[in-house]
């Protein structure tokens, strides 16, 4: 099995929880204490683990920058549909989250940006089936 973690570094690990669960994603309580939270993005595949600050420092020696001033990582996560995109977005500005920039409309891909009310940047977005498998060319010649 390939899976994949995200460590997220937060101020509040109550509010981190509540925005990503507002966002539809669970919480994996086998592996979620004080410290951190397993948030499930797709079972057996994809999660976000969101450590409170002190506790994500003691995986490096660097300091932790501050991702709402300095951002050095994007996660993009596509959904099914644009309206799944459009209802992640409100979802998240509902519960803390900001949308810095308007929306970005390819014709075969649509992308919405929202950060973590600590300032981790989430992508979401849709791409139409036919791009997503062959390439935006396909795309492109199927609307010829």
């Amino acid at each position: 099995m390939t899976a994949m973690f995200v460590n997220l570094p937060v101020t509040d690990l109550g509010r981190a929880k509540r925005f990503y669960t507002a966002l539809g994603f669970t919480i994996n309580p086998l592996f979620t204490d004080h410290n951190a939270a397993c948030v499930v993005v797709e079972e057996d595949h994809s999660y976000f683990m969101i450590l409170v600050r002190d506790y994500f420092q003691t995986f490096t020696e660097l300091p932790i920058g501050d991702p709402a001033v300095n951002p050095s990582v994007s996660t993009a996560i596509f959904l099914d549909t644009r309206e799944a995109v459009d209802k992640a977005i409100a979802d998240g500005i509902a519960a803390g989250g900001a949308e810095p920039r308007p929306a970005s409309d390819y014709g075969f891909m649509y992308q919405r940006q929202l950060n973590d009310p600590d300032g981790n940047i989430l992508e979401f977005g849709w791409m139409d089936p036919t791009a997503a498998e062959q390439g935006p060319e396909a795309f492109a010649n199927q609307q010829a």
